[in-house]
């Protein structure tokens, strides 16, 4: 397996960004040990650097909402899923513009370390079929990590 430091995340990325015609992939990654904070760490897509300035606790937003739950989140369209009043909650959606997205935890040693987002900038562009093989097709191309949902006992 080969170690988090020495994986090329972004390389990563731009293929599933290439492969799958996505407009949007970022990964956000913990910050520290201590505390649960996610940065966008690796994105590729975006359409201006105000990304580098979202920090989030687990609980909020996509990536803290993965983070928390270890669980795939997939809207296939915002406008009918989100209330305009809460978009403020969910800064890259807002930043990114995307209007279809899904996310996915990464996990390794069975812990959650980052999530992996996706998205569209057109509603209805990812739903559960297509989210279903690019889960597949990450789970065995985003060395050192795994996609699966945490099992809770």
């Amino acid at each position: 397996m080969i170690k988090q430091e020495e994986f090329d995340f972004q390389g990563a990325i731009e293929s599933i960004r290439e492969q799958h015609k996505f407009d949007f992939v970022g990964i956000a990654m913990t910050q520290s040990r201590e505390h649960h904070e996610l940065r966008w760490t690796f994105v590729t897509g975006n359409q201006s650097e105000r990304y580098r300035r979202i920090v989030l606790h687990s609980g909020k937003g996509i990536a803290g909402i993965v983070f928390k739950t270890g669980k795939p989140m997939l809207v296939e369209n915002v406008e009918h899923t989100i209330p305009k009043e809460e978009l403020f909650g969910y800064p890259i959606i807002v930043t990114e513009e995307l209007k279809s997205f899904g996310a996915v935890p990464l996990l390794l040693d069975g812990r959650v370390k980052g999530v992996l987002l996706v998205g569209f900038r057109a509603t209805n562009r990812l739903n559960s079929e297509k989210f279903s093989m690019f889960k597949q097709h990450v789970e065995m191309n985003l060395s050192p990590f795994h996609i699966r949902e945490v099992v809770e006992y």
